[in-house]
């Protein structure tokens, strides 16, 4: 089997309508355009022989790499370090507009910092996953791949006397190169989506400028953050790859930026993460309001309420879908690369998502407190838009009470899950709430009828007297680390006796080492052969649980414990297998949400009580 990177080894560059992953050898191995979900240019984290790749590094001799990025900017950095020198590859995308486009720019700099250095070049497209063919056109100012639906053009950065640094030869419809370098000098190319050429010369002072005005668009947007506690480079580090994952003309966020990276390696939970979910886009608007990026939030904001809309003019008010592609249609047939081998033999390899027509029920309660939160910091609904609010909330108030998919989007088949009641609750409350606020007129007694039989049947069905715990769903006495939201949403006190026996069963069943676990699957079955690892996304709600009950000491290493997981650039992946590797599609979105909302509760905690942390208390947390 072929060599494949560490799905950690990777960082992440975009330009807010799609982006690409590089890994610590130098290699793009994922990149798909114009949006996230376009079909990829390069996929050799899914198919190393397959799936095409656009590679820079040492031509010869060992190496050590090392991976930053310039401070305070989605700018990636990637060293060598050899023998006879130290090289560098710099690359960034030049951030695009508001408006979608098919023209996008991957620059790659080359230069070499001490010593001398010959950078060896290997840019190998592999269109629509492979499966278009395409021509390949070489110039001495750069290179055309054209195919019969895709095109992209390579443009050299180069000076006037290069004819001695670099040389490209053309290799079975790849363009192979070496370039040259000595100290102080730098070249590199700029890869253009969209375009079958012409191609065009380069100069480095151009890239340059490219440069700058990359890095000053990312640092005056990160100058917006108005977070200063304890953990603000991990934090804007989040933000920022937040941001990376917004399709600008839209704001709609990804759940990720890649597709069928698997939960166990091997296995076949493979899914496509490149669509937005409602759940974690409401989730989004909490981490951004608490950093204090609200245009960011505030977009997001309309992203939902175009779809509450769409909903409301198809079939008066829901059911919601519980994703959509980022420009917001709902088309997202599921399909399987049989071509493709996956990540380490991970088959299958899944684009699209067959999830997309499951029922979800907490989508819903996600959806209006996020609205709630916003309309709290400046961001409330108007006439036409409390309207909407009313015609979900009345099909909330009709349809809550059935089976269901499930926040993890199991395929087991439908079952009364005590997370979606939860959720349920949580929207007619926020909906209540906000038509007492402002005074708008509703059908509140029926909202607050449901509301409250919503509450009785959780108390009466939820709880298991057996686990003296609520339990994923009715017809089980399984746990579920979804349900760590319940204090955070205000359905339980953080120090009611019901939840704290709950939270004392969720450390003896799913917490492993400071790492938290979804549900037992074994005890559970989701309807998938195989296993996962830990949940990142639920050891950081963990460590939120743990902060509202008082439990700081423990809160605050299991926090520390878990920033020891993020990869060399601090970006997390969806799960921790058991030997620490991160597994699942990468970087996602959930986690670095649920790590800027623990850390803002973990400091607001350890404000209120400065004597936690300190010398004889944290050895108690472990």
């Amino acid at each position: 089997m072929p060599d494949y990177p560490l799905i950690a080894d990777h960082g992440l560059i975009g330009d807010l309508q799609t982006a690409a992953l590089v890994s610590t050898d130098g290699c793009v191995d994922w990149f798909c355009a114009p949006r996230f979900d376009s079909p990829s240019i390069f996929g050799a984290l899914l198919d190393a022989a397959r799936g095409g790749h656009f590679r820079i590094r040492p031509a010869a001799g060992a190496f050590t790499t090392k991976q930053l990025y310039f401070p305070d900017s989605a700018v990636l950095v990637t060293r060598f370090l050899t023998e006879a020198g130290v090289g560098e590859v710099v690359d960034f995308m030049p951030v695009g507009g508001a408006v979608a486009t098919t023209s996008h720019r991957l620059v790659r700099m080359v230069r070499c910092v001490r010593g001398e250095m010959t950078f060896a070049v290997d840019i190998a497209p592999r269109f629509d996953y492979g499966r278009e063919n395409f021509e390949t056109h070489l110039s001495e100012d750069g290179a055309v791949f054209e195919g019969p639906r895709t095109a992209v053009t390579v443009h050299l950065v180069r000076q006037a006397d290069d004819e001695r640094i670099a040389r490209t030869w053309v290799e079975d419809g790849d363009v192979r190169g070496e370039v040259r370098l000595a100290a102080g000098q730098m070249r590199g190319l700029m890869l253009q989506t969209g375009t079958a050429g012409p191609v065009r010369q380069m100069r480095v002072a151009e890239a340059q400028h490219l440069f700058e005005e990359t890095v000053d668009f990312w640092e005056g947007w990160l100058r917006g953050s108005t977070y200063a506690g304890r953990w603000r480079e991990t934090l804007n580090r989040s933000a920022i790859t937040l941001k990376l994952m917004t399709y600008a003309p839209t704001g709609a966020l990804v759940a990720a930026p890649t597709a069928a990276l698997p939960e166990q390696i091997g296995g076949e939970r493979n899914w496509d993460y490149r669509y937005t979910w409602v759940r974690d886009a409401s989730f989004s608007v909490y981490s951004l309001l608490g950093m204090g990026f609200t245009d960011e939030a505030a977009a997001l904001g309309r992203w939902l309420r175009d779809r509450v809309d769409e909903q409301a003019d198809k079939n008066g008010g829901g059911p919601l879908k519980i994703m959509y592609r980022v420009d917001g249609s709902s088309d997202l047939h599921e399909e399987t690369l049989e071509h493709w081998e996956g990540y380490r033999g991970s088959a299958p390899v899944r684009i699209g998502n067959g999830a997309a027509d499951q029922l979800q029920l907490d989508i819903y309660g996600e959806a209006l407190d996020s609205l709630y939160v916003a309309d709290r910091h400046g961001l409330a609904p108007g006439h036409q838009g409390w309207l909407r609010i009313c015609e979900l909330l009345d099909w909330v108030a009709g349809n809550w009470d059935q089976p269901e998919e499930g926040i993890w989007e199991t395929r087991g088949g439908r079952q009364d899950f005590t997370y979606g009641r939860l959720m349920c609750w949580v929207a007619l409350d926020r909906g209540i709430r906000l038509a007492a606020e402002h005074g708008r007129p509703g059908p509140v007694a029926r909202w607050e009828r449901e509301r409250d039989a919503v509450y009785q049947q959780i108390m009466d069905r939820g709880w298991s007297p057996t686990r003296r715990a609520f339990r994923q769903h009715y017809a089980t006495d399984v746990l579920d680390s979804a349900l760590l939201r319940m204090p955070t949403v205000g359905f339980v006190t953080p120090a009611d006796p019901m939840w704290l026996s709950t939270l004392d069963a969720m450390d003896t069943e799913l917490v492993t080492d400071s790492l938290v676990y979804r549900y037992d699957p074994a005890a559970s079955p989701d309807g998938l052969r195989g296993s996962e690892g830990t949940f990142s996304l639920c050891t950081f709600s963990y460590v939120t649980a743990l902060a509202g009950a008082g439990r700081l000491g423990k809160a605050r290493v299991t926090f520390e414990k878990m920033l020891t997981y993020a990869n060399h650039l601090g970006l997390y992946s969806e799960e921790i297998a058991l030997t620490g590797e991160q597994i699942g599609n990468f970087p996602q979105a959930f986690t670095h949400l649920a790590l800027i909302d623990a850390a803002i509760a973990l400091d607001r905690e350890l404000d209120r009580h400065p004597s936690v942390g300190r010398r004889g208390t944290v050895l108690a947390g472990l």
